[in-house]
């Protein structure tokens, strides 16, 4: 029990200083400095108990596998560098697009990605 308790606190910890979604291989790879040890499969298996627990959500972009992050964010958007593939959080929205949708439609939702480079990547 305490084995899984450091594992499951290594791979929260591990998410909020990241401070920006991750995929379980980068979850593990910083988890595993936390918790020496720690396997992809205990990995996986915490985070859809930690997903299932509201403790994180999952950040789905087209084309990609889910990423994780803390479910304690207010609305946000993302961006993803499309030379390193991270996702980075974007706490700007341009609000209300009900605007954009066809007429007579109701808009209860929204969910915008950025693309480009990273300032890691940028030329």
């Amino acid at each position: 029990m305490e084995r899984n308790t450091r594992q499951r606190s290594a791979i929260r910890d591990a998410i909020a200083q990241a401070d920006r979604p991750l995929l379980p291989q980068e979850v593990l790879e910083t988890a595993q400095s936390l918790a020496p040890g720690l396997g992809i499969a205990t990995v996986y298996r915490n985070l859809k108990s930690l997903t299932e627990d509201g403790t994180l959500c999952t950040v789905n972009l087209p084309g990609e596998n889910p990423r994780f992050e803390l479910a304690d964010r207010h609305h946000h958007h993302h961006f993803q560098c499309r030379h390193c593939q991270r996702v980075f959080d974007v706490f700007a929205c341009p609000g209300d697009l009900s605007r954009l949708a066809p007429a007579g439609f109701t808009v209860e939702d929204h969910d915008l990605t950025l693309y480009g480079r990273c300032l890691d990547c940028s030329p």
